[in-house]
């Protein structure tokens, strides 16, 4: 529970640090005596609370329509609606919005007229999740950072589509239905300043190709992959948090330093067919295992160091930095191997 809580913030922190930045630019630009420019006219299907004037909530109100934005509004709410279109007239005099969410409507690909999103200049963020959405909508403005489009129907992406969001820090595609086949080499080219990738749940039986070199967290829960290429994380040198979660990876499938990379502290490995502990690197503070194939422990195998090497270190020292284990659903036994011990003095807990 610790781990979760402490990794959770972690995850946290990294994911937000932009939008803490955006929103203090926003209000930071944000000036009340200029809100008297726009009238306070408000559609009669939504809220517009007068403590927040540039934000419109229309959400949880059976619309099967976008009404007109008003041209105050920079953070617009229409999720769990029964929406099917979106067209370019509500938007007409809305031309400073940030931020809107269209989560749990009813939008397809053909509902979005033609090039309505990309006339959008201001959006940092778009949520577009639980629609029937069939690719990724494009264009897409070119100043967006968030961009969520999980549990659609998404089995394609367009070629380009990525390429202008250089602002992109968050892309969010998971439970969808891609295919490694919709995962070119360019698939993700321009997407410079992505720092988390989430591809769980979908039908991927290989690592994808081409991931963002500044990426660091890179989710890929619940699909079928085998194999992990021979140095695929050093073209990800930054990569920091790694979910492999449910899927069919086997000792044979992972090369022999292929998690030993220094960048990541969190690797999950949970619910495979290993048979054994990969190589981990020094570096690696939180490493899960179970539910795999694992009928025994040797320390002095694991340890990234020597275990005589080990011993000699102070606390302070450059030891191991591994602090939570888990190994739990395997065929382990305990007690814990004392050689276990001494190479990961950091530990907190081990699960078996």
């Amino acid at each position: 529970m610790t781990l979760k809580v402490y990794t959770s913030l972690l995850l946290l922190f990294l994911v937000n640090c932009v939008w803490t930045r955006t929103v203090r630019q926003v209000y930071d630009e944000l000036d009340p005596e200029h809100w008297s420019h726009y009238t306070f006219e408000c559609p009669r299907e939504c809220f517009c609370p007068p403590s927040f004037p540039n934000a419109l909530y229309c959400d949880n109100k059976g619309l099967k329509e976008i009404p007109a934005i008003p041209a105050r509004i920079w953070y617009l709410y229409l999720q769990n609606n029964l929406i099917e279109t979106v067209s370019e007239k509500p938007f007409v005099n809305a031309t400073h919005l940030r931020w809107i969410n269209l989560n749990k409507n009813k939008i397809t690909n053909s509902g979005i007229e033609s090039g309505v999103l990309s006339k959008l200049k201001k959006l940092l963020y778009l949520f577009l999740e639980d629609n029937e959405l069939e690719e990724v909508p494009a264009p897409l403005p070119v100043g967006l950072e968030q961009l969520r489009l999980a549990r659609n129907k998404i089995s394609r992406i367009p070629e380009g589509v990525f390429s202008n969001l250089e602002n992109l820090t968050m892309l969010d595609l998971h439970q969808n239905s891609l295919l490694d086949s919709a995962l070119q080499s360019n698939t993700f080219q321009g997407l410079n300043n992505l720092m988390q990738l989430n591809i769980a749940k979908n039908s991927l039986k290989k690592m994808p190709l081409s991931i963002p070199a500044n990426t660091l967290q890179l989710f890929l829960d619940n699909n079928s992959i085998e194999v992990i290429p021979e140095n695929y994380f050093s073209a990800i040198p930054k990569v920091t948090f790694l979910r492999l979660n449910y899927n069919k990876l086997s000792d044979d499938g992972i090369p022999p330093n292929g998690f030993n990379v220094s960048s990541i502290l969190d690797l999950q490995l949970s619910h495979n067919q290993l048979t054994k502990i990969p190589p981990i690197n020094a570096h690696l503070e939180h490493l899960h295992l179970d539910h795999n194939r694992i009928k025994s422990v040797n320390g002095t195998q694991i340890c990234p160091v020597s275990i005589a090497i080990a011993e000699d270190y102070g606390f302070y020292g450059n030891i191991p930095r591994l602090r939570y284990l888990r190994l739990d659903g395997n065929e382990i036994q305990p007690p814990i191997p004392l050689d276990i011990m001494i190479c990961f003095r950091l530990l907190q807990a081990v699960v078996i």
